[in-house]
């Protein structure tokens, strides 16, 4: 292998690391999101869409010959456990997850558009296919996120 399809490689054994996160903190957030239905609707959707990109992101590292990394994947899920952990113990969790996952959602944006260059790189068309994608459904999650941020609250604030 080439230091370009190493770097890829490694590049996409973090990238499932976190979705991995990504699921156990949107998981963490959807169950305390019962007072705001349209904010709870649209994180069970966005979580089905990380499910699905964890598995993708899977099938493209295993089809270049590798492997996930359980480790990362682990230690991705015991930093998301203790982030949901932590909001329960805030009176404006919904605001605070809020925004964490907005930001998050441009951190998974940077990362897709690292590896679309990667893939492209290395001409590997089918992972450049499979991140372009799921960019797409991070910046959607993180516009309907940042429409709805001003409502949520003031939803909020008159609780």
């Amino acid at each position: 292998m080439t230091k370009a399809e190493d770097n890829l490689m490694a590049w996409l054994r973090d990238a499932h690391a976190m979705e991995e996160q990504a699921e156990t903190m949107l998981k963490a957030l959807v169950g305390r999101t019962g007072e705001y239905p349209e904010v709870k609707a649209l994180i069970e959707k966005h979580l089905t869409e990380t499910q699905r990109q964890a598995e993708s992101l899977e099938d493209c590292i295993k089809s270049r010959g590798g492997d996930t990394s359980t480790l990362k994947d682990v230690a991705g899920k015991m930093v998301a456990f203790g982030q949901g952990m932590s909001g329960m113990f805030v009176e404006d969790e919904i605001i605070k997850g809020a925004m964490a996952s907005y930001t998050f959602e441009h951190m998974e944006a940077a990362a897709y558009r690292v590896l679309i260059a990667a893939a492209e790189a290395v001409g590997d068309g089918r992972t450049k296919a499979v991140c372009e994608s799921i960019l797409e459904e991070e910046l959607s999650m993180a516009s309907d996120l940042e429409s709805h941020l001003p409502g949520l609250t003031r939803k909020y604030l008159t609780r």
